[in-house]
């Protein structure tokens, strides 16, 4: 049986069709989604997923706010917008462009939105809401490989489900998900002891490690699902993910690309909690 390739962007754009027919009932209500983003910094990555999401709201109707600030703006500067945004009832949401420059306590920083408006899911209440199993909001890029799944028929209750990466931004928080939807999860890291032998265990293999080759065909089950989150540039200067794609695509029944995969999925579930932000506050 052919692996099946699995269209990240498709699914994005299919979600965000869905999406613009919400903010259009929505703006019938009076509402407007609006989504503020503060940019700190240089940082070329940061910059153009900035701008991907900027693109994303105008495309299905939200309203976007860039916010940008220069590398030598002071902490109590942030805080003081985060502040205002979070008193401003016409923003829904609050997303702050990560990683923030090494001065800056990133900690305080995530802590200060409201959790109300934390459309990215990182402030601590959102986190143990999500722990507990009555999430306000779902952490975008697990929430976005949780929708893929659900999306291709790939059932993952019952399922042995191996997380490579420990990361509060991926890891950690899928591993929540997938158990609260009956997975079986070992969660790997770098001090993990025979990887190879983990991974070999899973149905569905998931690596977010940011490590160019890291997941290499023999530590793929024949006929496993594999989900790339990785997102590294390779000496030419080409995206790439964690999974050797061209050897790994060869046993697994279903794997995404990089680019292409989880990516859009990313975007579009910051779109559907920002708006699902709107509705709560209606």
């Amino acid at each position: 049986m052919p692996v099946k390739i699995i269209d990240g962007k498709r699914i994005a754009k299919k979600i965000k069709a869905e999406l613009k027919n919400e903010v259009l009932n929505l703006k019938k209500k009076g509402v407007i989604p609006e989504l503020a983003v503060i940019l700190v910094g240089e940082n070329p990555s940061s910059k153009i997923y900035v701008k991907n999401k900027e693109k994303a709201c105008q495309e299905i109707g939200i309203i976007s706010k860039v916010y940008t600030f220069g590398k030598n703006v002071v902490q109590k500067d942030i805080l003081s917008l985060i502040f205002r945004l979070n008193r401003d009832k016409k923003i829904n949401g609050i997303l702050v462009q990560l990683p923030l420059p090494k001065k800056f306590d990133t900690k305080r920083i995530i802590n200060m939105i409201d959790p109300e408006k934390d459309v990215d899911c990182f402030h601590p209440e959102n986190v143990g809401r999500l722990f507990l199993g009555f999430p306000r909001f779902f952490p975008c890029t697990p929430a976005g490989i949780m929708e893929i799944l659900s999306r291709n028929n790939l059932k993952i209750a019952g399922k042995n489900m191996v997380i490579v990466g420990r990361s509060n931004v991926v890891g950690k928080p899928l591993a929540v998900m997938a158990t609260n939807a009956d997975a079986t999860v070992t969660l790997a890291h770098s001090k993990t002891k025979k990887l190879k032998e983990k991974c070999l265990w899973a149905d569905i293999l998931v690596s977010a490690t940011g490590k160019i080759g890291l997941i290499k065909a023999d530590m793929v089950k024949q006929g496993a699902i594999v989900i790339d989150v990785g997102i590294n540039y390779n000496k030419s200067g080409k995206l790439t993910g964690d999974v050797d794609f061209e050897r790994v695509k060869r046993k697994a029944m279903a794997i995404t690309p990089v680019p292409g995969g989880v990516g859009p999925m990313t975007i579009a579930m910051l779109l559907k909690n920002t708006i699902k932000a709107a509705k709560d506050n209606i």
